[in-house]
């Protein structure tokens, strides 16, 4: 080994502390910078592969019937900007019910509305479906479904008793549409025969077989239409394609249309909404990587500035000097780069395997580039913060290096410190020699002087020593001040990101500000709640009847211990601008308790309103105060959206209005409430009000559900909380290793003056104080300082989280730092400072007077 590498192996072995400081705050940065850059390529990486390879649609349209004929949709090919297109396809929605059981589903269940699509093969210019398993549909009585759309496998059954003849399906495939344009598919003549369309006295099976589309003016009264266009990188891309297409068909021809844009974002949500805090979490890493090591490498060219006039005595030249010290640097900063590149990449796989199995796809890893490139800037940084400091050193002048290092108290080190320990020295003596000496004075002088004296006086010889140090030392002051600020502002931060993800996860599902759920007639309970069955009147087997919701009223407005309460209805209806068929939640009596946070507008108070979120308004291409009609089998009821909410259930993509409205469908007992969600009063225990309440409700035939705690939580908001937890500690630990470090070297340089304090009667506790307290006043101003930063950085970063899923947050989620919280994080400064204070501080106590004094 050369003797330069010699020099570095010792440099980097020798100093421990600095070592791991700098392996630390690289791996952090490495793994937030690999996480943030990584999951921002790779995670919309299976969708654009399959989106490729199946040739999926920019657009899917879908048209009504009665408005236009197939032959001119056929010719909207031909649109201005159009590449490719394929359809028109009949289309319908029908609510199939299982024949045969499985182990998920037994025979008989009805099952929610599902878009059935007539397409006579799976390939063609637009949207080559993927066939997971079995074959095609290529005669009438045989379906192909959806991957997600149930757990069904080749050979199951499903009968449609709404259609003509109640036909019955077997299942011959599971297939997937990479943008999601069907959820199942059946032949042309199958799909007119479910939409009972005949045409002629043939009926259905008058079209050809071979036909995809049905003939000029025929029965069916939906198509889709799937489009490919020259420009399509951008909604205001696709907005202006949608318009050609649109300035193509008759006025109102075009009932709804879902771009893959759309898509892309509903699949990829999840891991997308990773990145903005691993980014703001990547770049505080960078910035307190460059602070750090230029601190320690500035600390060690300090402490060893005899070791460098050596080193050039035995004819190192200046440039192998600097050399020396970066590689001191490089060494460490390349261990935690490796270890960071490893650590991002495993915490990237669960992310990437949720977004692959969307696709079918493999989830891969995080792209070789990311690996190298994002390390190598880290490098890049370490290297021209360590040689600042490097250049230094190499300047320095042989023997003057050899002179000034000749002790820690020597020429240009500890004057101030020295001068300081002095005049304690001398007044000490002085306070002595006139207590023997009897010139103490009157008493009552002796007891008004401290209210003459000036505040700083009041305090003990170690306290005012420990408060001056931070202006002797300004510069390195800084420093650590710099530090402190970094970890401070991190935690303010991530304390931030913990409450807002509190309040998206409690309002994430619709209804769940009561306790209690009473369903009417059987059914599920929501998501996360307790089953309690009550028995009740029914048909034999135990399947029971549809219970009276004004009577369940009537028996939760007598019950003890109700506080407030309200009906909900729920039914699936195809919705204006909007792709498939949509789940409609209607509401009855006074909700506004249990309402969603609202981000503009305001909750429902009258018939004939809505409440949607952010993307529902985005996939219908429409904004708070439009109106929406919503359609039943040809019977519709428009709806004027007054308000943007917030929640994520169902995708966000559930309208929300009033039971008026499922009423004007004639839904019939649909449009009733089916659940009461119920609020008790203070200080009533759950499980005795259900006891009453299903003892009340028996007669009825009802059941109540208790909401489980934590029953909803979201398993991706649990993993961003143990992400920030373990990026802010990292953080917070570099932080005050920072703080450590800059102690150590200044303690060691003032080693013969804490001898000299020590001489005149310090004690260990004493030095303890004086070592700590010069770092905690810095550490309470720059935690003062960091908490607004911290507010700052929180209010820019979340709504990009927001915007990464399609959602607006409203302002009760961001606004999260209450009094109690920020007095806390005001301390969280000097609670940093301290803690990376009082290892050296128990050193210098622990130092032997006659030791320190020896110090040269």
């Amino acid at each position: 080994m050369s003797a330069l590498g010699r020099v570095v192996r010792a440099g980097v072995g020798r100093r421990r502390v600095r070592t791991v400081v700098m392996v630390l705050t690289t791996l952090m940065a490495v793994t937030a910078s690999v996480l943030a850059v990584g999951l921002l390529v790779a995670a919309r990486a299976p969708f654009d592969r399959a989106f490729a390879e199946q040739r999926g649609a920019h657009l899917t349209g879908q048209f009504d019937g009665t408005k236009v004929t197939a032959a001119r949709l056929a010719a909207t090919a031909d649109a201005p900007g159009v590449t490719a297109a394929a359809g028109p396809f009949p289309i319908v929605s029908v609510r199939p019910r299982t024949v045969t059981g499985s182990d998920f589903l037994p025979a008989g269940v009805d099952l929610p509305p599902i878009t059935v699509v007539g397409r006579k093969d799976a390939g063609g210019p637009v949207d080559v479906i993927d066939l997971v398993e079995g074959e095609w549909a290529t005669r009438p009585g045989q379906i192909v479904v959806a991957a997600d759309a149930g757990p069904f496998r080749p050979g199951d059954r499903l009968a449609v008793p709404e259609a003509p003849g109640g036909p019955t399906l077997t299942v011959t495939g599971v297939a997937r549409s990479v943008t999601g344009t069907g959820e199942a598919w059946v032949t042309p003549a199958q799909a007119e025969a479910l939409a009972g369309a005949a045409r002629g006295t043939g009926g259905a099976g008058g079209a050809a077989e071979g036909d995809n589309t049905s003939a000029a003016g025929g029965g069916s009264t939906a198509y889709e239409m799937l489009y490919r266009f020259r420009q399509a990188a951008t909604e205001a891309d696709l907005a202006a394609a949608r318009a050609a297409i649109v300035a193509e068909v008759p006025e109102g021809a075009m009932s709804g249309a879902r771009s893959y844009l759309t898509v892309r974002q509903d699949e990829t949500a999840n891991a997308m909404a990773f990145v903005p805090f691993l980014a703001a979490f990547g770049v505080l890493g960078l910035c307190l990587s460059v602070l750090v090591i230029g601190i320690v490498v500035g600390g060690a060219v300090g402490a060893a500035t005899r070791r460098i006039g050596v080193l050039k005595a035995l004819g190192f030249t200046p440039a192998q000097v600097v050399r020396a010290y970066v590689a001191q640097a490089l060494v460490p900063a390349a261990v935690g780069c490796v270890l960071g590149v490893v650590l991002g990449n495993v915490l990237a796989l669960p992310v990437l395997n949720e977004v692959g199995e969307a696709f079918g796809a493999p989830a891969g890893g995080l792209p070789i580039w990311v690996d190298v490139v994002v390390p190598g800037a880290a490098l890049l940084l370490v290297t021209v913060a360590a040689v600042i400091p490097a250049l230094r050193a190499g300047r320095l002048r042989t023997v003057q290096a050899i002179a000034v290092g000749g002790g820690a108290g020597g020429a240009g080190r500890g004057g101030p410190e020295r001068r300081r320990t002095a005049r304690a020295g001398r007044a000490g003596r002085e306070r002595r020699g006139a207590a023997r000496a009897g010139r103490a004075g009157p008493e009552h002088t002796r007891r008004a002087r401290p209210f003459g004296a000036r505040p700083l006086s009041l305090l003990p010889p170690a306290i005012r020593l420990g408060l001056a140090h931070p202006f002797a030392r300004p510069a390195r002051s800084a420093t650590v001040a710099a530090a402190v600020v970094f970890g401070a502002l991190s935690v303010t931060f991530a304390v931030g990101l913990a409450l807002t993800l509190g309040k998206v996860q409690e309002g994430r599902i619709l209804d769940s500000a009561g306790s209690v759920v009473v369903e009417a007639g059987g059914g599920q309970g929501p998501p996360g709640a307790e089953v309690v069955p009550a028995e009740g009147a029914g048909s034999p087997g135990g399947e029971r009847e549809r219970a009276d919701p004004a009577a369940v009223a009537t028996v939760l407005r007598a019950q003890e211990g109700t506080r407030r309460f309200y009906g909900t209805a729920q039914a699936q209806v195809a919705v204006s601008g909007v792709t498939g068929a949509t789940t409609v939640v209607a509401y009855d009596g006074d909700s506004t308790w249990g309402a969603p946070e609202m981000v503009s507008g305001h909750w429902l108070d009258g018939p004939g309103q809505a409440v949607v979120t952010g993307r529902f308004l985005t996939a219908a291409g429409i904004g708070v105060g439009d109106t929406v009609t919503l359609d039943e089998k040809g019977r519709r009821a428009t709806v004027r959206i007054v308000g943007e909410a917030f929640f994520t259930q169902d995708g966000g993509m559930t309208l929300l209005t009033s039971t008026t409205t499922l009423t004007e469908l004639e839904l019939g007992e649909e449009a009733l409430p089916g659940r009461f969600h119920v609020r008790t009063a203070s200080g009533t225990d759950p499980a005795q009000y259900m006891d009453a309440l299903n003892r009340a409700l028996e007669g009825a035939g009802l059941a109540a559900f208790a909401h489980a705690d934590g029953g909803n939580s979201s398993s991706v908001i649990v993993a961003m909380d143990a992400l920030i937890g373990m990026l802010t500690l990292m953080l917070v630990v570099v932080a005050g290793l920072g703080v450590l470090h800059t102690v150590v070297l200044d303690t060691r340089e003032r080693v013969r003056d804490l001898g000299v304090l020590k001489a005149l009667g310090m004690t260990p506790r004493q030095t303890v104080a004086m070592v700590v307290v010069s770092v905690a006043g810095v550490g309470l101003l720059a935690g003062l300082v960091a908490v607004p930063v911290g507010i700052v950085l929180h209010g820019v970063v979340t709504p990009f989280m927001g915007d990464a899923v399609g959602m607006t947050l409203p302002d009760t989620v961001l606004a999260v730092y209450d009094a109690p919280v920020l007095a806390c994080l005001a301390l969280g400064g000097l609670v940093i400072a301290v803690a990376g204070a009082l290892l050296p501080a128990g050193w210098a106590a622990g130092t032997g007077t006659a030791r320190a004094l020896r110090t040269e």
